[in-house]
């Protein structure tokens, strides 16, 4: 019998890239997905959709059993939106994480990935950020994603079953589903595609860590398989960009006629926010391949495609 996997969030922006990869390493693959965000076409050809909460801990349970590894993605993904809605956020990307990890430890699964972020560094104090920098999150987003790994780190020295967190940096490329508060390059594609004036937080030379969602598969995948338990990774490119050049970049490709229109910063968004990985090229043999200027072109194409068909 194959390896068996499964998946929360799988059928969101990064999950069905992992299924991807899973699947074609023979992997058994079950996503597991509320529907809210991802959608059930999203999901490659071998994998197998169960729908439910990430709350309900007997039906996690149950789709959980005979698997080895549990990749965790579902959450609520938006630093902006969780400084309104910081009840629903903490409910789902705290809670949900730990019922998900109680879920796992009851169903025998072997090792535990914890998709955490960039945001629970928050205010930042040196650039790149490596994964020993000061934590001080500022949005409720970050700190329910810090206090998550904290709960997989001390609960995983109890039980039998290992975590790997990995923290992601901004992640780009096709099949994000359009949300005005997730992937500004997605949400600029849109903008660009529909003639609008695509509106930049702030002065724009806040610069991100923009990095392509196969990169973010690979490196979980791998981080899973061989990354020492309790390991906490960065994953991201070490190459800064700022909004304004993604912006230049998008209206460049898409729609040269249209110039951005800036607007006040939002409360609770990160600075400067750029990845050091050197630490998973040292533990799992990981480096991020795909480049900004080239492999833009991956979301630009998918998100045109989705547009032209509205």
């Amino acid at each position: 019998m194959p390896d068996r996997a499964l998946i929360t969030g799988g059928a969101g922006f990064i999950g069905n890239h992992i299924a991807r990869l899973l699947l074609g390493k023979g992997w058994d693959v079950i996503c597991y997905d509320d529907l809210s965000v991802g959608k059930e076409e999203y999901i490659p050809d071998g994998a197998r959709l169960i729908t439910g909460d990430i709350r309900d801990e007997t039906r996690l349970t149950d789709a959980m059993k005979g698997c080895r590894h549990v990749y965790h993605l579902a959450a609520r993904v938006s630093i902006r939106k969780a400084v309104d809605t910081f009840i629903d956020d903490a409910e789902v990307n705290s809670q949900g994480t730990l019922i998900a990890f109680r879920a796992a430890e009851n169903a025998g699964v072997e090792r535990f990935q914890y998709a955490s972020s960039m945001a629970v560094y928050g205010t930042v104090e040196y650039s790149p950020q490596d994964e020993s920098h000061p934590i001080n999150p500022t949005s409720p987003y970050g700190i329910a994603k810090y206090a998550s790994e904290r709960y997989i780190i001390a609960m995983g020295e109890h039980w039998n079953i290992e975590p790997v967190i990995t923290r992601y940096f901004n992640t780009y490329g096709p099949r994000q589903t359009p949300s005005p508060y997730v992937g500004v390059i997605t949400i600029f594609c849109n903008k660009l595609f529909a003639a609008e004036t695509p509106k930049i937080f702030g002065d724009g030379e806040q610069v991100r860590d923009f990095i392509h969602v196969k990169d973010i598969a690979r490196g979980s995948v791998m981080a899973l398989e061989t990354a020492p338990a309790g390991s906490v990774v960065n994953l991201g490119t070490g190459v800064g960009t700022s909004v304004n050049e993604v912006a230049d970049l998008l209206v460049d490709k898409i729609n040269p006629e249209i110039k951005p229109e800036h607007v006040p910063p939002v409360p609770g968004e990160p600075g400067d926010s750029i990845a050091d990985a050197s630490l998973a090229g040292e533990l799992i043999g990981w480096k991020a391949e795909k480049v900004l200027e080239k492999d833009i072109s991956d979301a630009i194409d998918w998100n045109r495609a989705q547009f032209d068909k509205i």
